[in-house]
C-alpha cells in the first residue's frame, strides 16, 4: 500500500523537496501554451469549421454542422434522461448557491457625504456578456455549472453562454443541460478545450463573443486563457483540483484518509494532501487508505493513487502545529479543510487559502456540491491574491462623484495646489478663476 501514497517528513526534506511539493501540475504550462496557439488561431480564422474539426479530433464527438449550440428540444431529452433524484439534488442545490450569493450582491450604489456638500461613492453593474466553462474530460460536472451560472444569473449579466465539451454522439451532459435550464442559463456551446477559450474570444458563426470567461479547467484551457488574455477577461485562475486536509490529534486518522481522496480522485493531474502534526494521525490515515480505495470505482482509484503516490500528493508529517500551519500558508490550497473537534482554535493562523472548511462535519463534497459557497476557486497558489468565484466576478464597479457648488470652492483649492505642484496646467486651469467665470456666480458662493 506504501507505494501508492507518498509520505513526506517535512523536517527531514531538504529546502529543495519541501518547495518541490508546493508545484502544482499547472506551474509550468509553456509546452500547453505552444501546442494551443494553432489551435487557437485556427478558431480564429475559421469559426465553426474549426469548432467542428476539433469536436472530432480532439474531443472524439461528432458534432454536425449547424448544431454546435444546444437546441430547446435537447434541453427539454434532458429532463427525461436525468434520474429524478438528481434532478431534486441539483434544484436543491441551486436553491443553496442561489440563496447564498443573493446575500453577497452589493447594493447598486452607495454614496458617502466625504465633505460637506461632496459625494463620493461606487455603482455595480452587470458586465454585458459572459462565458462560463464547464468541463467533461474525467467525468460530468454539472456541479460546476451551477456553481457558474447561479451567480452570473444573480448578477444579472443579460448575454451569459456556457461552453462544456461534447460527448461522443454530439450531445452534451444531460445533467448539465439540466442544471443550467434549473439555474436560469438558455445558451450551451458544444465546444470545449482551448478551442472553447479561442470561440467566446474572437466569436464565431455560432458562438457569441464574450467579454469575460469564467471557470475551471485542464491546462489546455489555461493555456489558452492566458494566450487570449489581452482579448477576452480570463478571471481568476482556475487549473486542475487541489486540496490540504489539516489534522490535528483531536480526530480520527481515518476521517482525514477519507476526506483526502475527494480531490484526489478528480484525475492524474490534481493535488491532495494530508498534513498533520500528529504522527498517531498520520498512521492511522495510511493504514485506512486500502479499504476507502476497495470502495471506489477503478478510474477514480488509479487517478486518486497516482496523485498520493508522486510529488503533488501523499501525507505531510510536520514538526509542530506552527509547520503546519506554514506549510499550508506557503502552499495556498484551493480547498483547505481543518479537521478538529476546535476548528476555530486553527482559523486564525491561517490566512491563505480559497476556501476553510471547518471541522468533521463539513467535508469538501459539501462545499462542491450543495452548501452554497462557490466551488470555483483560485488553483496553483492563486489563494494568496484572489477570492472564490463571486456575485462580483460578473459585475464591474464605476466610481461616482457628485460635488455641489457650496463644496467646489474648498475642494478646488486644494486640488489646484497638487496640480501645480505636479506640473499638469491644465489640471490646474480646470479648477481655476477660469471655471468660476463661465459658471457665474452661483460657482463662487
Amino acid at each position: 500500500m506504501a507505494e501508492h501514497c507518498s509520505f513526506h517528513d517535512l523536517s527531514k526534506l531538504s529546502p529543495e523537496d519541501r518547495a518541490a511539493l508546493l508545484k502544482r501540475s499547472e506551474t509550468d504550462i509553456s509546452a500547453f501554451m505552444e501546442r494551443a496557439k494553432p489551435i487557437v488561431q485556427a478558431v480564429k480564422e475559421e469559426g465553426d469549421e474549426a469548432l467542428l474539426r476539433f469536436a472530432r479530433d480532439l474531443d472524439k464527438a461528432e458534432v454536425r454542422p449547424g448544431n454546435l449550440k444546444a437546441t430547446e428540444q435537447e434541453f427539454d431529452a434532458a429532463f427525461d434522461k436525468v434520474d429524478k433524484e438528481v434532478i431534486e439534488a441539483i434544484d436543491y442545490a441551486i436553491g443553496n448557491i442561489r440563496s447564498f450569493h443573493e446575500e453577497q450582491r452589493p447594493e447598486p450604489m452607495w454614496l458617502k457625504e466625504v465633505r460637506p456638500g461632496a459625494f463620493a461613492g461606487d455603482r455595480w453593474t452587470p458586465i454585458s456578456s459572459v462565458a462560463l466553462y464547464v468541463p467533461r474530460g474525467k467525468g460530468a460536472f454539472p456541479s460546476v455549472t451551477m456553481m457558474t451560472a447561479v451567480p452570473a444569473v444573480v448578477a444579472g449579466v443579460p448575454k451569459i453562454a456556457i461552453c462544456t465539451p461534447p460527448t461522443a454522439d454530439g450531445s452534451i451532459d444531460a445533467a448539465t443541460l439540466v442544471a443550467a435550464r434549473l439555474a436560469g442559463v438558455s445558451t450551451v456551446y458544444k465546444c470545449g478545450g482551448a478551442q472553447a477559450v479561442a470561440a467566446v474570444a474572437y466569436g464565431t458563426a455560432t458562438v457569441q463573443p464574450a467579454l469575460k470567461i469564467v471557470g475551471p479547467g485542464s491546462p489546455w484551457v489555461v493555456a489558452a486563457k492566458r494566450l487570449l488574455s489581452d482579448v477576452i477577461d480570463t478571471g481568476l485562475p482556475a487549473g486542475p483540483s487541489e486540496a490540504i486536509i489539516f489534522a490535528d490529534e483531536t480526530v480520527d486518522g481515518r476521517l482525514a484518509a477519507l476526506d483526502v481522496l475527494i480531490e484526489a480522485e478528480h484525475g492524474p493531474d490534481s493535488s491532495a494532501f494530508l498534513v498533520t502534526h500528529s504522527r498517531e494521525v498520520a498512521k492511522a490515515a495510511l493504514a485506512a487508505l486500502p479499504d476507502y480505495w476497495a470502495k471506489m470505482t477503478p478510474q477514480r482509484v488509479e487517478f486518486s493513487q497516482a496523485v498520493l503516490s508522486g510529488k503533488r500528493g501523499g501525507i505531510v508529517l510536520t514538526a509542530s502545529l506552527e509547520e503546519s500551519y506554514r506549510f499550508i500558508n506557503d502552499y495556498a490550497p484551493e480547498h483547505l479543510e481543518i479537521l478538529s473537534i476546535e476548528p476555530f482554535r486553527h482559523l486564525g493562523s491561517v490566512t491563505e487559502a480559497a476556501e476553510v472548511l471547518m471541522g468533521p462535519h463539513t467535508p469538501v463534497t459539501l462545499a462542491n456540491f450543495v452548501l452554497g459557497p462557490n466551488a470555483v476557486l483560485p488553483t496553483s497558489r492563486w489563494a494568496r491574491t484572489y477570492g472564490p468565484l463571486s456575485v462580483t466576478d460578473f459585475l464591474k464597479r464605476s466610481s461616482i462623484g457628485y460635488v455641489t457648488s457650496s463644496a467646489y470652492p474648498e475642494l478646488a483649492g486644494y486640488a489646484r495646489k497638487l496640480a501645480r505642484y505636479e506640473g499638469f496646467s491644465s489640471h490646474e486651469n480646470a479648477v481655476s478663476g477660469i471655471r468660476d467665470e463661465i459658471l457665474g456666480p452661483a460657482s463662487r458662493s
